[in-house]
């Protein structure tokens, strides 16, 4: 439990410096300590509230409402497909495939450092990205290899990413909810424990939020990759023994 309550206040410290990261964080974590579904349940809250929060923050500063149009209700069709796997995925397989998208998160992150995405070739690859930034968040509870790096390799302004990324979080939390409560993943016990997670980190944020304006954006980044590949191969070692 300890831990679990340590790993929200990092994420919300995350989410306030750089505008995302709370389930790049809080699944592997959560998934590790308990499992998948309950992960991905207890995020709801905090995907949904902490991002309409900074979507209106940045208001002023988005990409145009038709690119993320695209973005969002191609990520929408995503979750259903990826909660369809929820569902039918075995504990194990479920495990291992958060431990993937953790893997390729990593990777892209690590092989794209330098790689400039222009906008008109992001307009035309931005409804394939969205649906696959969508399967990965129904799925595996984080669409950062996919969603996070698109935006990342478009290389904005810090307010325009935090806001962008905000609503596309925000579209596909809107879809996930009546999704996981038809499939009962989604239950009132979790919901509790969702709300529990969003006091956390909201209260974490305004800390992230003055560290972000003092430290360098690629300190956080290390950070959280070091953390990411210890959890990915202690998901590993677990699974496979």
């Amino acid at each position: 439990m300890i831990i679990a309550l340590l790993t929200l206040v990092a994420a919300g410290i995350v989410k306030g410096a750089i505008g995302s990261g709370v389930p790049v964080i809080v699944v592997p974590v959560l998934t590790m300590l308990y499992d998948v579904k309950l992960a991905i349940a207890v995020l709801i809250a905090p995907n949904l509230f902490s991002n309409v929060l900074q979507v209106w923050q940045y208001r002023h500063h988005l990409l145009p409402l038709r690119f993320l149009a695209a973005f969002s209700l191609s990520g929408g069709l995503g979750i259903v497909l990826g909660t369809w796997g929820l569902v039918v995925l075995s504990p194990t397989l479920l495990s291992l495939g958060v431990a993937t998208a953790i893997v390729l998160y990593l990777v892209v992150k690590l092989a794209n450092r330098q790689v400039i995405l222009p906008f008109t070739t992001a307009k035309r690859v931005v409804m394939p990205v969205g649906l696959l930034a969508g399967v990965l968040q129904g799925a595996a509870g984080m669409s950062a290899p996919a969603s996070v790096t698109f935006l990342n390799a478009m290389q904005l302004e810090r307010q325009v990413f935090i806001g962008s990324i905000s609503v596309f979080f925000v579209a596909i939390t809107c879809v996930q909810i009546p999704v996981l409560l038809s499939a009962e993943i989604l239950t009132l016990e979790r919901a509790y424990y969702s709300f529990i997670a969003l006091f956390i980190i909201l209260a974490a944020m305004p800390i992230g939020a003055r560290l972000g304006k003092r430290l360098p954006h690629r300190w956080f980044d290390n950070l959280i990759m070091l953390l990411l590949a210890s959890i990915a191969v202690k998901i590993i070692v677990d699974a496979v023994l």
